[in-house]
């Protein structure tokens, strides 16, 4: 009787957090770092990671001087 209840609330639990709506707005999704943004693109490579987190801060100071 226990597993049932226990089973029956992790389903509906699982179920309201589907039906959660997910708001993900522009600015919000815009807030992603150069070192995230690397960090998921070379997972495991850091010389990779290292690379595209220079590149990545390098174009950011060039758009933001002008």
């Amino acid at each position: 009787m226990l597993k049932k209840v226990l089973f029956a609330a992790a389903a509906t639990g699982l179920v309201a957090a589907i039906a959660l709506p997910v708001q993900v707005t522009e600015a919000g999704a815009a807030t992603v770092t150069c070192r995230a943004a690397a960090k998921a693109k070379f997972p495991h490579d850091l010389k990779a990671r290292r690379a595209y987190f220079k590149a990545c801060k390098a174009a950011w100071k060039a758009h933001k001087k002008g």
